[in-house]
């Protein structure tokens, strides 16, 4: 009898400039699974939110994570294997919490923003993977700069340290799947191909062990 493929979800997480887009859509080409890119829907509290972050900070993250909550149902609907830039729960683990740490969010609206997004947790199912392309600032910052994106102009070291920081105790307390760790401060697989292949390899091994 003929054995299927195995279908897998591979999501990629880490900071900005990182590298997940670009590597979503190699893993995407060389394996033949379905991208999915970070969800562009545009947020109707944005221009508020960036007025008054205050004000603002929870209407805005909540319909993030409404728009992120959609996308996730989209690629479990998938028939077949799939890779996500970006998940749903860096909003909630890295950028929702830096802005309560930074003071943009009041305390009882995070907490009723945590108890949402702990309630999507629980019936949601996880990827198979989370590839972390975790990075200094300096390389966050250089790969920002080579793409050279106007709205990311002005993105603070600091802001970029920050995110680091809350990234790297997301990962390092997540129980829910396997995490695959690529330090991107000593691969470049958007110009090095062996580079790529030997991410791909680490890819491929950490699904069979956890197939």
């Amino acid at each position: 009898m003929h054995n299927p493929q195995p279908t897998y979800f591979v999501a990629i997480a880490g900071n900005i400039g990182a590298g997940k887009s670009t590597l979503t859509g190699r893993l995407a080409e060389v394996f033949g699974w379905q991208p999915f890119y970070e969800a562009n829907a545009e947020n109707p509290y944005l221009a508020d939110f960036y007025a008054d972050m205050t004000r603002w900070s929870f209407h805005s993250q909540v319909f993030f994570l409404g728009k992120r909550l959609e996308h996730h149902h989209q690629l479990l609907q998938h028939p077949g294997s799939v890779v996500q830039d970006r998940t749903v729960y860096e909003d909630a683990e890295v950028f929702a919490c830096n802005l309560y740490e930074q003071g943009h969010m009041a305390e009882r609206d995070y907490d009723a923003y945590r108890r949402l997004y702990d309630a999507i947790r629980a019936f949601v199912p996880p990827p198979d993977l989370i590839i972390y392309l975790q990075a200094s600032v300096d390389t966050l910052l250089a790969h920002i700069n080579k793409r050279g994106r106007e709205f990311e102009r002005n993105i603070s070291p600091e802001y970029l340290e920050r995110l680091n920081r809350l990234y790297n105790r997301w990962i390092d307390d997540w129980t829910a799947c396997p995490v695959l760790r690529i330090d991107m401060d000593n691969l470049d697989f958007q110009f090095n191909n062996g580079h790529f292949v030997q991410i791909a390899d680490s890819v491929q091994a950490a699904l069979a062990v956890h197939s």
